[in-house]
């Protein structure tokens, strides 16, 4: 990078020149009033006074004759500067104070204009007001040259005397406009008088034509007003070209001198805005002059940087600049936008080359989110194994995982928004891709562990705090970003599968200790059916606490689980065929106890926030079909009983009609055929009867 950086400050255009506009590092204080007066009782002159009448010629003859006493030489315009040392005293002569002196105690007569060696001091003198007889000068020897009224010789003499005299209004003129800021406001308008008049006398040339005056070298146009923007220009390569100062924010080099011509380049146009445009004449189009120079410079510097191989931090940085912060920050801050509406600066970099960096971002982001999402996987996959006991979080096992991948995920998508939206909107679907595939690898990560580490003390603690994972995961699935169905469910899948293994795994335990509890209601024929179902409740009551560190919500799907398999089991005991009641009061007495045994299991699990309410008919309805003795009125049941449970077989049917010994054969087979028509399920049906095996 710091290759890169050397490489900025060798841009052309670096070295400072005479005349460049330049701006303070920090804001400068306008001159004081009083100070602005001292300034400018040098000269009153206004711009209408930079014009005198063609009365010059009486100075520039008496000038005339007093050379054509020497001896002539013509040494042209390489020479111009030699003419201010003729006639100077030697040693022993009254001093030039001393003439200077006499000069002016010496009153000049009403009309008659300056000598050349006056106006040489007047303007080494910083008086802009001498702008106005020079024009008279050059005017004159225009007229001069036309008429024929001098030699060659002698014109080219007496050009290079006017094109001297130039050459230091030039430099008085640019000095004042090359710190502007620095100026007295009175000095900085004189100057601009000056200029713009310059200006109009170009134009003027250049619409008449070719010069017509044989003798004369051509001088105009003197293009004074683009030797100003060439300063122009050059004070903002200085102003952006000056190496930033080191800060403690962690930022590369190249980002600190980004940050260093954005700063810049905001401060020094919104001063252009508020201190030199009211003092330049509209047609100098001052903001925009500078716009476009801050504008040529900071593309520049761009375009450099894009001709090394880019690491992802700087295709970002670029990116950021071009796209959002330059245009939006910059252009369009409050104090500069309505000044730059008419200026067309265009983008920083050309539209292919930034499709190039916007499709390199989107490689790095992606690689990046897939590199990083893996890392938080390993890292969290070793603490399982090694039994590092989770977080917990208001009386939840918690773990950082989620919360991690989550971040990786947003701030991938916040980068690319913070370029533009349209840049965020391409890569949400990447990003949601590497999200999918992270939850496989999740997905799998976590059944090894189930697998492989039983024995470990914190195993159910982790379980817990991974199945509350999911929480987090399916939040931002379903609610913040929004997917569209197919995605939704790639991302969804293997958060389903990885919540129901874990709760296998948890409920493994219990659902073993009560298999030989469901078995005694057959061992006893149903005997003391209310008593062993007690047991059962018993057993499940004391085992709730373990599972209070779920997250509510999947507390309670677990607790639907365990009212599903309570009532699966009881089922699956009365499909056994072992009991066979013949008569109808030993049939209304068994209903009666399944009854009640199903008015406990539904107590029991409500109470303690198993929201299955599809559940509920699932044993009153099998205890009416035991209890009826009319065909017609159990047809009635199954019919209703089949659209609660779709999967409610003629096998399980039958099954439970083999309790009703009385029940002919003939009658159970019409009782079965009513499941042939197709009545309709009630709502979107869960498995119940389809988990129940029959012979």
């Amino acid at each position: 990078m710091l290759k890169m950086l050397t490489f900025f400050q060798g841009l052309p255009g670096q070295q400072p020149v005479s005349g460049a506009p330049d701006f303070p590092r920090s804001p400068q204080k306008l001159p004081s009033t009083s100070e602005a007066e001292s300034e400018a009782s040098m000269s009153e002159a206004s711009s209408e006074d930079l014009v005198p009448p063609l009365e010059a010629e009486v100075a520039l003859d008496r000038d005339e004759e007093e050379a054509g006493k020497k001896k002539k030489k013509s040494k042209g315009l390489a020479t111009m500067f030699s003419v201010f040392t003729k006639g100077r005293k030697k040693k022993g002569q009254s001093s030039s104070a001393e003439t200077e002196g006499e000069s002016e105690c010496s009153p000049r007569p009403p009309g008659q204009l300056p000598t050349v060696e006056e106006l040489k001091v007047d303007l080494e003198r910083g008086r802009l007001e001498a702008a106005g007889p020079l024009l008279a000068l050059e005017l004159e020897l225009q007229e001069a040259a036309a008429a024929g009224r001098a030699s060659e010789e002698e014109l080219v003499r007496r050009q290079s005397k006017v094109e001297a005299l130039y050459a230091l209004l030039r430099d008085q003129v640019l000095g004042p406009l090359r710190r502007p800021l620095e100026a007295a406001p009175e000095r900085l308008r004189q100057a601009l008088a000056v200029l713009a008049e310059q200006e109009r006398q170009d134009r003027e040339a250049a619409a008449a034509g070719p010069p017509g005056c044989p003798g004369l070298a051509a001088t105009r146009p003197r293009g004074w007003l683009q030797l100003w923007r060439d300063g122009v220009a050059q004070a903002a390569a200085e102003r952006l070209g000056g190496r930033p100062a080191a800060d403690a924010e962690g930022r590369t080099e190249a980002e600190r001198a980004f940050l260093h011509m954005g700063r810049t380049m905001k401060e020094d146009l919104e001063a252009v805005v508020e201190r030199l445009k009211p003092l330049f004449p509209a047609d100098f189009h001052v903001v925009a002059a500078y716009a476009e120079s801050y504008h040529a410079h900071f593309a520049a510097q761009l375009a450099a940087l894009t001709q090394f191989e880019l690491c992802p931090r700087d295709t970002y940085m670029l990116l950021v600049w071009v796209q959002n912060l330059y245009p939006n920050d910059i252009l369009n801050s409050p104090k500069l936008a309505p000044e730059l509406q008419g200026v067309r600066l265009g983008t920083l970099l050309p539209p292919t080359q930034i499709r190039l960096l916007e499709a390199a971002f989107l490689s790095n982001e992606v690689a990046s989110v897939r590199e990083l999402t893996a890392r938080a996987l390993e890292l969290e996959s070793n603490r399982w194994t090694q039994d590092v006991a989770p977080q917990r979080l208001d009386a939840r096992c918690h773990s950082e995982l989620a919360i991690d991948i989550i971040q990786i995920i947003s701030q991938g998508h916040a980068k690319a928004e913070s370029i533009t939206l349209d840049l965020g909107t391409q890569i949400k679907p990447l990003l949601l891709v590497e999200l999918a595939t992270f939850l496989r690898s999740y997905q799998r990560a976590f059944d090894e562990f189930l697998e492989r580490c039983r024995q470990l003390r914190n195993y159910r603690a982790n379980v817990i705090a991974n199945i509350n994972n999911c929480l987090s995961f399916r939040t931002s699935v379903e609610q913040k970003w929004q997917t569209p169905p197919d995605l939704r469910s790639s991302l969804l899948s293997p958060l389903n599968e990885l919540k129901s293994r874990g709760f296998d795994t948890l409920l493994q335990s219990l659902f073993g200790g009560l298999k030989p509890l469901f078995k005694r209601f057959t061992q006893t024929r149903w005997a003391t059916p209310q008593q062993t179902l007690e047991e059962i409740i018993s057993v499940v009551a004391e085992r709730m606490p373990e599972f209070s560190e779920l997250q509510d919500c999947f507390r309670e799907e677990l607790l639907e689980a365990v009212h599903l398999h309570l009532v699966k089991e009881y089922i699956a005991r009365l499909c056994k065929r072992r009991l066979v009641l013949k008569t109808a009061e030993q049939q209304q007495q068994l209903a009666g106890h399944v009854q009640a045994n199903a008015q406990l299991i539904q107590q029991f699990c409500t109470q303690n926030g198993s929201p299955a309410t599809w559940l509920h008919h699932a044993l009153p309805t099998l205890a009416e079909i035991i209890r009826l003795q009319d065909p017609s009125a159990i047809k009635i049941e199954v019919a209703t009983y089949a659209t609660w449970y779709p999967d409610f077989s003629k096998g399980h049917l039958s099954a439970i009609l083999a309790i009703k010994g009385n029940l002919s054969s003939s009658d159970a087979k019409s009782i079965r055929s009513i499941l042939d028509i197709n009545t309709g399920a009630h709502e979107p049906s869960k498995a119940l009867f389809s988990l129940i095996k029959v012979g």
